[in-house]
């Protein structure tokens, strides 16, 4: 997609936000969020600190002997510098995934051993957020017990996505790296940068078509650290409605949050979701029967939130780039 094309994702994005904010009433807002004190917001960040860090432990696993070599925290460090990248600049996963492996690099992984973690990391935790959506889409449907062209439209959606979801993993146990490679000679592109490096796209294959094969444990368990990591979700979600003093139970809190992600999934091609996710998010909870100034508020809290963890991440980014980190001494391979 071109930088113009975004730009116009962009504005029509935040046209759509601001719209809905003056619609509802900007005094509407801003007295509900008075609701909210420090301590209240403090217990609202708390559940993604989990998150954070069960998918760092997921990514963990799939590092296999190199764990060692990174600690727990770093590798949190690494992860929120990556996802950084992934939310704030245009090359979104292309820029952040890549980054993390070069940082694993500084730490002794191989760049094909830190690719192909990242790859398999990637891939395991959109199938756990797959499983995720799909449980809080029957719940929703259970919950509200009417199903409207909406929700069968909705439906239909994460059927496609759980379809490309199955390709992308078949593509990955065939063999990803070559199978770029291959499409773009295909197409009668030539490559420089793709061309000479073929054996280290092959080494990637085959380090990935091992894990999915050798480690079928490691592989379940990583997929069940990553299905819980999604599940704390619920957790934000319930903290901020139960503090806007609106009602809310468990169910309905996993069905939301699980329907809010397939929300921010369908709208990646407007940078940052921005405007798309509000205006879903509002029109999500009024569904569930809430205002749409709760729908709004809650909207605007988890943005806020988002704002924040950025700003984390390009302090760890800071941070990692620009400390002298000693290289580890076993011999390594690059892209």
């Amino acid at each position: 997609m071109s930088k113009s094309i975004k730009l116009v994702f962009l504005l029509i994005g935040l046209i759509g936000l601001i719209g809905t904010v003056f619609y509802i009433g900007l005094e509407q807002i801003v007295h509900a969020v008075s609701q909210l004190g420090p301590f209240s917001l403090f217990i609202i960040l708390l559940p993604m600190v989990v998150v954070y860090g069960l998918d760092a432990l997921g990514w963990r696993l799939t590092l296999g002997v190199y764990a060692k070599n990174v600690g727990f925290l770093r590798l949190c460090a690494i992860r929120m510098a990556g996802e950084t990248i992934n939310v704030t600049t245009p090359a979104a996963y292309v820029g952040g995934e890549p980054l993390k492996a070069y940082l694993l690099k500084q730490y002794g992984v191989p760049m094909v051993e830190g690719l192909a973690s990242v790859i398999t990391a990637k891939t395991t935790m959109t199938l756990a957020q797959v499983l995720f959506i799909l449980l809080g889409l029957g719940l929703g449907l259970w919950i509200i017990g009417d199903i409207t062209h909406y929700w069968m439209t909705m439906v239909v959606s994460l059927g496609l996505l759980a379809f490309g979801v199955a390709l992308f993993v078949v593509f990955q146990r065939h063999g990803i790296g070559m199978g770029c490679l291959t499409m773009v000679r295909a197409c009668g592109i030539r490559l420089t940068f793709l061309e000479a490096r073929e054996q280290q796209l092959r080494e990637l294959d085959d380090t990935i078509r091992q894990f999915y094969s050798k480690n079928r444990r490691t592989f379940y368990v990583a997929l069940t650290t990553f299905f819980l990591a999604w599940l704390c979700e619920s957790l934000e979600v319930y903290a901020i409605l139960y503090y806007l003093d609106v009602g809310i139970d468990v169910w309905t809190a996993i069905s939301i949050a699980a329907l809010t992600v397939f929300i921010k999934g369908g709208t990646f091609f407007i940078p940052g979701s921005l405007g798309a996710q509000e205006v879903g998010y509002t029109l999500l909870l009024m569904s569930f029967g809430y205002t749409e100034v709760a729908g709004i508020t809650f909207a605007l809290i988890r943005r806020l939130r988002e704002i924040l963890w950025i700003v984390i991440g390009l302090g760890c980014l800071m941070l990692l780039k620009g400390k002298d980190i000693p290289i580890a001494t076993e011999p390594t391979s690059s892209l």
